[in-house]
């Protein structure tokens, strides 16, 4: 549970009203909120920062203004549904992939439960609905980014599967050996590429490396960066935040650590 002053400081980082109740209309307007206002990044990959599971990752997406991956920004999300009176459980997930689905525990979405209706909430897959999903359907459900089906568990927007849920509820801690091969396996895809994402109202921003694309209106425009101090402006002009140095080749903590924690 997080204490009033972070509830009131978290709802300020994403622009949202506190709900008078726990209801769906309080959940829609979170969740939009949250995805339009928090980016997928996986820049503390490549600059050795520690990978926080649990409460401590609220300092970096609340008071750091950064993002992070589904292992970050959903449980953060959690603490807050949780603290606002939302019954909240975590459900691992298998990614589809190039070469098919992938094991167990590589992702990590939501159920939250609004008038005994449970609900599908993701802020952290990067093509995650804007808007929470019914579990109780398999039409088609209309979302600003796309139509998304949740079948069985299988997730799958415009047609495309994105990934497939276990309905098992899990704790933080059952991801900890996942969160360490994402950590440290050079096949792992975030140490592939440094990115960082956030939809906008009518598209999206993205900066990988050193190319800036920007969706809006159904243009695309994409800028190829020259220099460090382009890049650190535009992780401050279009994401919110100031790096104090570039994201670098994958880094692992000194020490001989993961850098994984799940305080």
């Amino acid at each position: 549970m997080l204490d009033d002053q972070t509830v009131e400081e978290y709802l300020h980082r994403i622009g949202a009203r506190r709900p008078a109740v726990p209801d769906l209309a309080g959940l829609r307007h979170l969740q939009e909120r949250h995805v339009l206002s928090v980016p997928f990044e996986n820049l503390g990959y490549h600059l050795g920062e520690e990978i926080h599971l649990g409460g401590a990752v609220i300092d970096k997406i609340v008071r750091e203004r950064r993002g992070g991956g589904c292992y970050e920004t959903n449980p953060a999300f959690g603490l807050l549904l949780t603290t606002l009176g939302y019954e909240v459980e975590i459900l691992p997930g298998r990614v589809y992939r190039p070469t098919g689905l992938g094991p167990p525990f590589c992702h990590l979405a939501l159920r939250v439960t609004v008038g005994g209706e449970p609900w599908l909430v993701d802020t952290g897959f990067g093509r995650n609905s804007r808007l929470p999903l019914r579990f109780s359907t398999e039409d088609g459900q209309p979302d600003p980014h796309g139509t998304y089906h949740v079948r069985g568990g299988e997730v799958t927007l415009d047609g495309k599967p994105l990934y497939r849920l276990d309905d098992r509820p899990a704790a933080l801690d059952d991801f900890r050996p996942t969160l360490w091969w994402w950590r440290t396996c050079p096949d792992s895809p975030f140490l592939q590429d440094v990115f960082c994402s956030l939809p906008t109202v009518d598209g999206r921003v993205t900066l990988k490396g050193r190319r800036l694309t920007v969706d809006a209106g159904g243009e695309r425009t994409r800028t190829d960066l020259t220099d460090d101090a382009a890049v650190l402006a535009a992780y401050r002009k279009h994401f919110g935040f100031d790096l104090d140095r570039l994201p670098r080749d994958p880094l692992v903590p000194a020490g001989g650590t993961t850098g994984i924690t799940l305080d």
